[in-house]
């Protein structure tokens, strides 16, 4: 892979972030009856940063939790070698049962991923919204599906990958555009 572009570095991820959880506390009022669920893995420090900059802002602290939906996977059969799935732990506390459930994801490109997020999600309640947040929407949808918060569009060709590195799993904060 040729690496083409970086996209966001890390004051830009952070400036991203607050502005995602202004948008998030605007549109719901508040955050009442608010639970954030990242979906693994990066997701889920995503979901930790707007937690903190929510609880900076508010005041009050917001349940969270994270989602493993290995098992809710379409493309399951299609892993490496007939590879077994690698299960990660889903560790929800909150009650998801008629509250507003935003997921966290660090891309949306098909919406595979969040499809299956919600299927996840719905086998451990009924929660009475769900929104999504992403750090990057990349296009390219094979679902109906698009996200209510986008740290930052970036169009890209199918040809391209978008890669998030994450300080609290790859000891840095950017997003990167790669060619194959």
């Amino acid at each position: 892979m040729n690496a083409k572009a970086t996209v966001l570095d890390e004051a830009a991820i952070r400036r991203a972030l607050t502005r995602v959880s202004h948008e998030i506390i605007e549109k719901n009022k508040g955050i009442e009856d608010l639970v954030l669920v990242g979906i693994k893995t990066r997701g889920v420090p995503i979901a930790q940063r707007l937690k903190q900059k929510i609880q900076e802002i508010e005041g009050e602290d917001l349940p969270d939790g994270e989602l493993d939906i290995t098992l809710y996977r379409d493309d399951l059969t299609l892993q490496d070698n007939g590879a077994e799935p690698q299960l990660k732990e889903t560790n929800i506390e909150a009650d998801i049962d008629g509250k507003k459930v935003i997921l966290v994801d660090d891309v949306l490109y098909t919406g595979r991923t969040v499809r299956a997020a919600m299927d996840a999600l719905i086998d451990l309640g009924r929660p009475k919204e769900i929104q999504l947040a992403v750090l990057v929407d990349r296009g390219h949808r094979e679902l109906p599906i698009r996200a209510d918060y986008v740290g930052k569009n970036v169009p890209t060709s199918q040809e391209e990958i978008i890669t998030v590195t994450l300080s609290e799993t790859d000891q840095k904060d950017e997003v990167n555009i790669y060619e194959k």
